[in-house]
């Protein structure tokens, strides 16, 4: 008994995709949709909601610090 394919519309562009492990860039119908998304959630368009951070993230990094400016243990 051979399985169909299962398809699924690509989160980016709507176009009809394999959603099988054959399709390495599931559940996107290609390289170029995948790479875009990826860039929207880099450039911050898509957000999860919640409240603002207290302060930015840099100053929490240099929070956590070695005080002599090393690597943590």
């Amino acid at each position: 008994m051979t399985v169909a394919a299962r398809k699924v519309r690509c989160p980016r562009c709507g176009a009809m995709s394999v959603y099988s492990t054959e399709n390495a860039f599931r559940p996107f119908c290609s390289q170029r949709c995948k790479s875009i998304d990826l860039g929207a959630w880099a450039s911050g368009e898509y957000s999860i909601p919640g409240a603002p951070l207290e302060k930015p993230l840099e100053d929490v990094a240099a929070d956590h610090a070695p005080p002599d400016g090393g690597q943590p243990h």
